[in-house]
């Protein structure tokens, strides 16, 4: 390719020849440059058409390929309503034992921290001030009567010598009152006796209900005093109560679930494998907090186990009511996107396709669903994120089928053994 040189009017013949050398050195560039652009083309041209050879192959595999996934059914049963919170366990019944009389701690008849029987003996006080006071109380009592009977012997004298008129008529009331105060005096005597017997009594303090002991709060030897410090806290374990709340809302179901039979309640406790402690919904406070708009419930657990623990905190599960024909998911294959939950659905030509679905509530690892599944259909489990809208998939077992053991079948021609 050439270029004409512009010939200037009145240019000297060597200016005339260097225009002439930047013109073909232009036009060497230029050829050079365009060479280049030629020869990216073509590598672009060949590694397209290399590269055309495998690439279709290969993508139409990998559309063909099934996708590997876990699935399971829509299964229609009747689900529990349950309310779920977190409880705190209290004693049934808590004693707080303190000494009601005043004396030294002579003898403790339990271990701490070991069930005791109701009357079982817990600790004895000195009982020798309070075996005299009885003596002396039997003493004035046996004096007295003494008294008395002398003072009933000179009434009925003065009675007789005022029928027959040799004593004034003061003479007999004065014996008479004397022998009605002696009388009265014999009733105080036996008032007093009791009272010792009561004092004595207190000096042995028994368990006032089956329990578990704590830990002493005075060692033997020291001086307790009437009313004043606790000996030891018994609790009783069994039965033992856990109490929860809920919101006020739920208050009127309850209610109306109450009237007809105690709702079971559950207690799990947090770290703890096994089942949880069921027991019953055994009351339903009357008034409701105003600060925190719920209500206070206790459950009765017989906690034969001792699982449960005065001042253990449990995960509640109020059981409410049951829903029949309620469609449940494992809650696994739920997914969550721009436009709300959705689950894939495995169609019987092993495709999937994507279901919005509206999930009512959770129930043990599982889903309750309100809307968007029929029973007897099949959700993906696991492996959606390799899904998409028409992917193809093979369901695979699950791992819990994949344990189970196979049954096992006779070799032909056994028989089984007769008995």
């Amino acid at each position: 390719m050439t270029f004409p040189l512009v010939r200037q009017k009145g240019a000297s013949p060597l200016d005339r020849f260097e225009m002439k050398r930047i013109g073909s050195l232009g036009v060497k560039r230029r050829a050079a440059a365009a060479l280049a652009v030629a020869g990216a083309g073509l590598a672009l041209v060949l590694a397209a058409g290399c590269s055309g050879k495998d690439e279709p192959a290969a993508a139409r595999a990998g559309r063909d390929q099934p996708v590997p996934v876990t699935a399971a059914p829509v299964v229609e049963t009747t689900a529990a309503v349950e309310f779920r919170t977190f409880g705190t366990c209290e004693a049934n019944q808590t004693a707080a034992v303190k000494s009601q009389s005043t004396g030294v701690l002579t003898a403790i008849d339990f271990k701490e921290g070991e069930n005791v029987k109701k009357g079982a003996t817990l600790f004895t006080i000195d009982q020798r001030p309070f075996e005299a006071a009885l003596k002396q109380a039997e003493a004035n009592l046996a004096r007295d009567t003494a008294q008395y009977d002398n003072a009933e012997k000179d009434a009925a004298r003065q009675k007789e010598l005022l029928r027959q008129g040799i004593v004034a008529q003061g003479d007999y009331d004065q014996a008479r009152a004397a022998a009605d105060a002696l009388a009265a005096a014999l009733r105080a005597d036996q008032a007093a006796i009791e009272q010792a017997r009561i004092n004595l009594s207190y000096c042995t303090v028994p368990a006032p209900f089956d329990g578990r002991t704590g830990a002493w709060q005075v060692d033997l030897g020291n001086l307790v005093k009437a009313n004043d410090v606790t000996v030891v806290v018994i609790n009783q374990v069994q039965p033992i109560q856990v109490s929860f709340a809920v919101p006020q809302r739920q208050l009127a179901e309850i209610q109306k679930q109450t009237a007809k039979e105690p709702l079971p309640v559950k207690a799990g406790i947090p770290g703890q494998a096994g089942p949880p402690e069921v027991g019953k919904l055994t009351f339903v406070d009357n008034t409701v907090d105003r600060t925190t708009g719920t209500v206070l419930l206790k459950a009765t657990f017989e906690n034969h186990g001792e699982r449960l623990w005065p001042g253990l905190f449990v995960n509640v599960t109020l059981v409410i009511s049951e829903e029949p024909h309620a469609l449940v998911i494992p809650s696994r294959a739920i997914q969550t996107g721009q436009q709300g939950t959705y689950v894939f659905v495995v169609k019987p030509d092993s495709t999937v396709e994507v279901r919005p679905v509206t999930v009512e509530r959770p129930l043990n690892g599982e889903s309750v669903i309100s809307k968007g599944l029929v029973a007897d259909e099949r959700v993906v489990t696991d492996g959606q994120l390799l899904l998409k809208p028409g992917s193809t998939v093979a369901v695979k077992p699950s791992l819990a089928e994949s344990a189970a053991p196979a049954k096992s079948e006779a070799p032909k021609g056994s028989e089984a053994p007769k008995a």
